[in-house]
């Protein structure tokens, strides 16, 4: 019988190689990083050595070379125990290394992928800005032609991977904006790397809710020159590059949902079988029996949903945003009420940082924001289903 979760020997040994690495390797750091809101560059590094910056990559350009089903698989497993350090992940592997390596040329490939596959360079992708988050097309940064550069001018919001600590830039970014006077839905798309005049860091973010092993920072172009040979692809056609990004980007975030949700049902069915309450275990109480009966039925469909599309997709195509918003609008939201019921069975306990649940409820708040709101998933699914009169 076939296994929708590893479809092949190769996914089956990889979602082994990754879950042994998180719980060595990744667990036992998360709760300080998150504390210290630290991002983690040394063990950021080491995924590279197993392959998973650039798990998506050609191989010619130091990658996996390996599919959308990979990408799930490293995303569920790492963020079972720190859903911030895959979070940096996710940006570097998916939104910078990812979408070079499909939209780039080869000369661009060649000259910044190998790094990023190392995590020699940490990459990002810079897309929102402090007023336009869901309305991306409303985004204000501009670039014109100036001889052999163009010249960039803007602000861009909520960066991952913007700064590596309160005064460092990232290394590298893929920087969407407009051409002076095109039209709003003619974006271009930039690789700007740190050094670059004109590019600077505005300001490293803190005291965020969740997801505080990731770094988020502003990033400001004031005049900031880049190379003519660093813009992707033909002036106004990134837009089409965006949305195909974005499907991998809200199916990893998806599978980010499932490994929160995974851990929390782990967490409170261990918890409910060691706990006594009136001389009972817990689990033997109809309460606790809901939650955790609903948890790991409503995981277990989400978790079928996700793999279900990351088998069929296809990375080198668009046309999947129905159901790569579909499973982040289920995921997101199924995560962060598993999350919230773990706390609940754990009672007191659960609300404190010895059993994880409480910095995966925090963590997993921002997956109904990030990547895509749920509003925006819910707009963009009536919208694709306007001319399906019968679901297949």
């Amino acid at each position: 019988m076939a296994d929708l979760f590893n479809p092949t020997d190769e996914h089956a040994s990889l979602r082994r190689m990754v879950r042994d690495f998180a719980e060595k390797e990744v667990a036992p750091q998360a709760a300080a990083h998150d504390r210290d809101e630290r991002f983690n560059q040394p063990l950021f590094r080491k995924l590279g050595d197993l392959g998973l910056l650039g798990v998506t990559v050609d191989e010619r350009f130091g990658g996996s070379g390996m599919d959308a089903t990979a990408a799930v698989i490293a995303h569920e497993e790492l963020s079972a125990v720190d859903p911030g350090f895959t979070l940096a992940y996710l940006a570097h592997a998916m939104l910078f290394a990812n979408n070079l390596n499909f939209n780039g040329d080869d000369a661009q490939r060649a000259r910044y992928l190998p790094k990023a596959c190392t995590g020699e360079a940490i990459g990002g992708m810079c897309m929102s800005e402090p007023g336009a988050g869901t309305d991306v097309l409303g985004m204000r940064t501009t670039a014109r032609r100036d001889g052999d550069d163009y010249v960039l001018d803007g602000a861009k919001m909520w960066i991952t991977n913007g700064a590596v600590d309160q005064k460092t830039l990232g290394d590298v970014f893929l920087v969407y904006a407009r051409m002076q006077g095109a039209a709003r839905s003619a974006l271009s798309m930039f690789i700007v790397e740190k050094g670059m005049p004109g590019f600077s860091l505005g300001q490293k973010l803190n005291d965020k809710l969740g997801m505080r092993a990731s770094p988020t920072a502003e990033l400001v172009f004031e005049g900031c020159r880049v190379p003519a040979a660093n813009r992707i692809g033909a002036e106004g056609d990134a837009t089409l590059h965006m949305m195909r990004n974005l499907e991998l980007e809200r199916l990893t975030l998806a599978a980010m949902s499932l490994g929160i949700a995974r851990r929390c049902v782990e967490v409170m069915n261990g918890y409910a079988s060691e706990r006594q309450s009136f001389g009972k275990p817990l689990r033997s109480f109809g309460q606790i029996q809901r939650h955790i009966g609903e948890s790991y039925a409503e995981y277990m469909a989400g978790r079928s949903y996700v793999y279900q599309v990351a088998n069929a997709l296809d990375l080198n195509k668009a046309g999947n945003r129905l159901d790569s918003d579909g499973v982040k609008l289920y995921c997101s939201t199924m995560a962060k009420n598993v999350a919230d019921r773990a706390i609940q069975v754990l009672g007191g306990y659960g609300y404190m940082g010895e059993y994880d649940v409480e910095r995966l409820w925090r963590d997993a708040k921002l997956l109904e924001i990030g990547g895509g709101t749920l509003e925006a998933h819910q707009k963009n699914i009536t919208r694709d289903l306007a001319t399906v009169s019968v679901l297949r």
